[in-house]
């Protein structure tokens, strides 16, 4: 049976057959289609060899018992890895404020990072389960792991930029420079980090109440992790500008909504997390180009470098900025990769 056979079977049962269209594109193997239900739905298909549908169950189930807005199941085939979800509509951040030329955008930021307040406040074990029997265990995102997919710079960006492998002797000394800032994300307790926490994956639902106006997507990575990283992934976005103005306003709101936080060790963790972040990025984007012809995403890199710069001037990040300014030059760093489609 094809894939498009099997969806029209899975709709057969949950759909009555409705007819499906394309609907939006993404940086994983995951595919969206627009379902014509009343009231409209989307499809999920999520290759069960190279996606897992589980985390975005049980996470979605996790915060719409606690009054947030992600989309509802609508019918689940979990082993053939498709979902029928709830439609929010097509107001993201980035769309919704790209229509307003900015217009709202301090209104729009203030309910995100209140939304941050609340997930954060809300104690969580890892150990979550679902309707259906679906159980998930969320991973923690520590200095290991954190390390891992910061290291997708080394693995990816270096021998694109080089046309070589990266030296093991530069491997570990960005081993060495990671290992002395990655324990100090850690502030507070381990929160519900998203992940993926930014304007394109946001949804404005004005129709709905306090919390529940923010709509939440693509949340399947979610993992245990520091407060700051979702903090940071809303506000250093390489989608859409976010004024350095507001960034630091939206900070000040998030730890005076969180006073039981230490404010230093917090803004520390932030410039940890934002510098970890974007190195990963850097490594994604550089992937999605050279292994998954994704030729769009090269393009962003210099404003993701543009994030890396500002978070490297925290003092705590001296050792890791040097490494940065030894193997990966300012001058390198805003031109186009070698072969990059103009």
């Amino acid at each position: 049976m094809t894939r498009a056979e099997q969806i029209d079977h899975f709709l057969d049962r949950y759909a009555g057959g409705a007819n499906w269209h394309p609907f939006v594109a993404d940086a994983s193997f995951r595919r969206y289609f627009r379902v014509d239900t009343d009231p409209q739905t989307v499809l999920m298909d999520a290759p069960p060899d190279k996606e897992d549908v589980v985390p975005f169950v049980a996470i979605g189930a996790y915060l719409n018992r606690h009054g947030f807005s992600a989309p509802r199941m609508r019918g689940a085939d979990l082993e053939n890895g498709f979902l029928l979800l709830e439609d929010l509509g097509d107001d993201t951040y980035g769309r919704l404020l790209g229509k307003k030329g900015g217009k709202g955008e301090h209104a729009l930021y203030e309910a995100a990072v209140d939304v941050l307040i609340a997930l954060h406040s809300t104690p969580i074990d890892p150990h979550i389960r679902a309707r259906g029997g679906v159980d998930y265990h969320m991973p923690a995102y520590d200095p290991d792991a954190m390390f891992k997919t910061a290291s997708l710079l080394t693995e990816w960006y270096i021998p694109a930029r080089t046309g070589l492998p990266t030296p093991t002797s530069t491997e570990a000394a960005f081993s060495r420079a990671w290992s002395k800032v990655l324990p100090l994300a850690s502030v507070g307790e381990p929160v519900l980090g998203l992940y993926d926490y930014h304007a394109d994956n946001l949804m404005w639902l004005p129709e709905r109440d306090g919390l529940g106006r923010v709509g939440l997507l693509d949340f399947q990575d979610a993992k245990m992790a520091s407060p700051a990283l979702d903090l940071v992934s809303l506000l250093q976005d390489c989608r859409r500008h976010v004024p350095e103005a507001l960034e630091q306003a939206m900070i000040e709101r998030y730890l005076n909504g969180r006073p039981e936080l230490d404010r230093d060790a917090f803004l520390t963790a932030y410039a940890v997390m934002g510098a970890q972040r974007n190195t990963r990025i850097v490594g994604v984007f550089t992937r999605l180009w050279k292994r998954d012809n994704k030729p769009a995403y090269p393009k962003m890199i210099p404003t993701v470098w543009g994030f890396i710069e500002r978070n490297l001037k925290h003092s705590a990040l001296s050792d890791l900025k040097a490494w940065f300014d030894e193997h990966c030059p300012t001058s390198t760093r805003h031109d186009p990769l070698p072969g990059e489609p103009a």
